[in-house]
């Protein structure tokens, strides 16, 4: 880590107002973003192996409970329902809107999901991309859309996701142990396979009109 980002880093652990800077100028990853909201103390808790995108929208993080092997990705997680705000001005009451957001272990928060108060997901869950989750996510379930509803199961995924890999002609690089191929060098020649795999070979397409 450079002196810059270490600097950035734990300032960012002392005052929360440094964040900012810190996602800009020290563009940290989701692992090490998780590992500086650990050491802030942020969330009631948090269990090991958690990635959270440094740009995901979360709200009461006092509140929030994650798990072992926890993936957030940009979502939003709200712990306040800021309506009763409106509410009790317009009614002259004193009403709260508070809850917990519980995620289990193994549960992967997809794209642009919203996880809203008084939530409990997982273990072994998974939150399909665009979903508002208003509801208990059962054990085991794969929900999507708005409401999130149960589309399948967390086990029958792992099974599709296998079968289609064992196609994959890029197997050889994902099996490699970590740290035998430099990591920009393996993302560059995953991506080259892929493209290959989905297309083709790509087409030269340098000085033709209308390419820049």
């Amino acid at each position: 880590m450079s002196l810059l980002r270490t600097a950035l880093r734990a300032l960012a652990v002392r005052d929360r107002r440094y964040d900012p800077l810190y996602r800009r100028f020290g563009r940290p990853g989701g692992e090490e973003w998780a590992e500086m909201l650990r050491e802030r103390g942020d969330f009631y808790s948090m269990g090991d192996h958690c990635y959270i995108e440094p740009y995901a929208e979360i709200y009461g993080h006092a509140y929030i409970r994650l798990g072992n092997n926890v993936r957030i990705t940009p979502c939003t997680l709200l712990c306040h329902d800021g309506s009763e705000k409106m509410i009790n001005r317009a009614r002259g009451l004193r009403l709260d809107s508070t809850g917990k957001i519980d995620i289990r272990d193994n549960v992967y928060i997809g794209y642009h999901s919203i996880i809203l108060p008084g939530v409990t997901i997982g273990p072994n869950a998974i939150v399909s991309a665009g979903s508002v989750v208003r509801s208990d996510v059962a054990e085991g379930d794969v929900v999507a859309g708005v409401p999130a509803r149960r589309m399948g199961r967390f086990d029958l995924s792992v099974e599709l996701l296998k079968a289609r890999n064992s196609a994959y002609p890029w197997r050889h690089l994902i099996e490699q142990p970590d740290g035998v191929l430099d990591p920009e060098r393996l993302e560059a020649e995953l991506e080259r396979l892929r493209v290959e795999y989905f297309y083709g070979a790509r087409p030269d397409l340098r000085g033709r009109p209308g390419q820049g």
